[in-house]
């Protein structure tokens, strides 16, 4: 409470401040009286902290914690965060897990992940039941590091929501930007099968575990898996224009970054009940056709 006896709105702090923690703020950072966010970059902190009075930046390399972050920790009512798994494991349990555990208004951390922990499923059906079992050294870095924050709010009490993501798209990063800038491939694999999920959605999921301090494992997808070409076919449609060739996977393959490649390789249909059932969502682009006739109509 304050001097006016007004409840004050919680603390959050963002490990990373990227697409989707960004977006989230944008629609649901009014419901916290105090949002930080770390950075690497000090331009862009200096900027931030000079053009956003509702948001503090303060630098984290992902290695050393400064002693103003640590303070920060320490006095976070909710966490989320977004920077991926390094060579040692969880680079914000790494720096900051005494100062987690010293936080006794702490209830409620969100941990972004991916449905790549669930590894090739030939395009079998996978939810938050199925095993994982992670073919890449980043799936296996990613599910290492979901069960050490679940281990830590075991251990001090605190609710740890994981959310697997799909594919991630919204604005500026999506298949009418791709045909626009001529940049867009129209890959065809025979029997791919790929999830994806609006970045407005993934918000939407991110403020229902925080409002529900939910705990557990959450899919953050889309209602209709379907081959990786169909939202270039759709995105060109939108625009007017005929859709580039298809190119094999097989000629595509060799210019790939490993990272890509690596998602190719995996192949499954993921199920999203859980999010809808347990923290009441409903999404706004439940198709990757909603999402980007939305988009298209936003231009």
């Amino acid at each position: 409470m304050d001097g006016r006896g007004r409840s004050l709105m919680p603390t959050l702090i963002c490990f990373g401040f990227g697409y989707c923690a960004e977006n989230f703020v944008a629609s649901f950072g009014q419901k916290f009286d105090r949002t930080i966010s770390t950075m690497r970059g000090k331009e862009r902190a200096a900027v931030l902290n000079a053009y956003r009075n509702e948001l503090q930046a303060l630098l984290f390399d992902g290695a050393q914690a400064s002693a103003e972050l640590q303070s920060a920790v320490v006095a976070a009512d909710a966490v989320l965060v977004s920077i991926p798994p390094g060579g040692n494991g969880d680079p914000v349990l790494a720096a900051l897990r005494d100062d987690f555990a010293d936080a006794k208004r702490l209830r409620s951390i969100v941990y972004l992940s991916t449905v790549g922990v669930y590894g090739d499923r030939g395009g079998a059906w996978v939810d938050e039941a199925t095993p994982p079992q992670p073919a890449s050294a980043r799936g296996g870095a990613r599910l290492a590091a979901e069960r050490a924050w679940q281990d830590f709010g075991a251990r001090h009490g605190v609710a740890i929501a994981v959310l697997r993501l799909a594919g991630i798209y919204g604005p500026g990063q999506n298949a009418l930007v791709q045909i626009a800038s001529g940049k867009a491939r129209r890959i065809v694999k025979p029997g791919q099968i790929f999830n994806r999920i609006h970045v407005a959605d993934i918000a939407q999921a991110i403020d229902a575990a925080f409002t529900h301090t939910a705990s557990g494992i959450f899919n953050v997808a889309d209602d209709e898996p379907s081959p990786p070409a169909d939202p270039i076919v759709f995105a060109a449609q939108l625009s007017g224009v005929a859709p580039p060739p298809e190119i094999a996977f097989a000629d595509a393959a060799p210019s790939m970054s490993p990272m890509a490649l690596s998602f190719w390789q995996e192949c499954r249909r993921v199920r999203n009940d859980k999010l809808k059932r347990e923290l009441g969502v409903t999404l706004r682009y439940p198709t990757y056709r909603d999402g980007l006739k939305a988009l298209f109509a936003e231009k």
